[in-house]
């Protein structure tokens, strides 16, 4: 079985997990929030100053910022404990991701090292993508292009890692730092009725804006569960906008670095082959293999498990969760001469594709879910 946490992790992870446990709910008031705001920063900050490790590795984007965040000072080890929280709860909350990590994990002795981490939010007062890219610029990250995806209402960032160092041969968040792609719903597009439902529950938040990481790692939303009908009611205009409203700022996908693997696995349609020969599902818009008009990106991604929801008012449903996805990023032109001993993740084709992550969004439809089941 993979291991994807490191022993410098449980520490926090135990404050992380009491800090589950306890009496948090979504309408908890923003002045209690910000107590468990320092209560797990302060103390993961002081057991991670004495275990951080010093063996460099090669981050899974290049960072054009120049920046090297050392961990000699304890940052990169909190950074992870933080991230290994979130993974935490997206692994608890989606059996299909993992299944998969340990079956991929376990062959062929593979280490797992994540292309990207995906959040989706609501764009409006403050909730929508810097309310979770500010912890990221915090830890050194890059922002780089901006993504537009008008059918769906969207817009999208994506930031490239820090060059750090990490725990040798580690894996998940613990293995080279991801990319991260947030995306947000361009609320004021919304209809009138949507609109009234977001900012309703936006206003319910208090604070939340300032605490989504927390949220994320804890697992819990920042504004009161909604009813069945205003989730319903948002489904049927944007089924992203119904997703982030149960779901809130938990992980929506991590993406495995297919390139990375060893044997066979680290081509992408043999990867998908295995995948789907072991009984899971694949997103099938638009063929299970997305691929950019140059050919250099490739990916594909499960589609969503479910999970039980009780609505406000009582009534209980199976509602889309998260994902994982798939991503092989092949050698640029200029390098396609380099001995394949030589060749880093910076040889390779960087960013996202519009046409490829529109497709990789409908893993969490009603459609997708639908084929799952049938």
């Amino acid at each position: 079985m993979m291991t994807i946490r490191s022993q410098s992790s449980v520490s926090s992870s135990k404050i992380f997990s009491s800090l589950r446990s306890s009496s948090i709910n979504p309408s908890s008031s923003s002045s209690r929030s910000s107590v468990f705001v320092k209560t797990v920063f302060t103390s993961t900050m002081n057991h991670s100053v004495k275990t951080s490790l010093k063996v460099p590795i090669v981050s899974a984007s290049q960072s054009t910022n120049g920046s090297h965040f050392s961990s000699s000072s304890g940052g990169d080890s909190f950074f992870r404990s933080v991230l290994s929280s979130m993974e935490q709860v997206y692994l608890n909350r989606n059996p299909t991701a993992k299944a998969i990590l340990e079956l991929v994990g376990s062959t062929d002795a593979n280490q797992i090292c994540y292309d990207h981490i995906a959040y989706r939010t609501f764009g409006v007062n403050g909730y929508g993508i810097d309310s979770i890219s500010k912890f990221f610029l915090d830890f050194g990250y890059t922002q780089r292009e901006e993504l537009r995806f008008p059918k769906k209402k969207l817009k999208a960032l994506w930031f490239s890692p820090p060059n750090v160092s990490s725990i040798n041969g580690g894996s998940g968040v613990h293995g080279p730092l991801p990319r991260i792609f947030i995306s947000e719903l361009l609320v004021d597009q919304m209809s009138p009725q949507a609109q009234e439902i977001i900012r309703k529950y936006i206003g319910l938040s208090g604070a939340g804006h300032k605490h989504t990481v927390l949220s994320s790692a804890l697992g819990c939303l920042t504004w009161p569960k909604p009813s069945h009908y205003e989730f319903e009611q948002l489904a049927s205009e944007s089924e992203y906008a119904a997703w982030t409203l149960v779901n809130g700022y938990m992980v929506n996908h991590v993406t495995i670095s297919i390139h990375r693997l060893k044997s066979r696995l680290k081509n992408i349609k043999n990867f998908n082959e295995f995948i789907e020969d072991k009984g899971f599902k694949l997103n099938s818009e638009g063929g299970v293999l997305k691929v950019s008009p140059d050919a250099l990106l490739l990916q594909s991604s499960t589609v969503a498990d479910s999970i039980m929801f009780e609505f406000s008012d009582g009534i209980k449903e199976l509602v889309p969760c998260s994902y994982i996805e798939f991503a092989e990023r092949i050698v640029l032109p200029e390098y396609k001469d380099l001995p394949e001993d030589k060749v880093q993740e910076v040889h390779r084709r960087d960013g996202f594709e519009v046409g490829n992550a529109d497709k990789i969004f409908e893993s969490t439809s009603m459609d997708q879910l639908n084929r799952r089941v049938a």
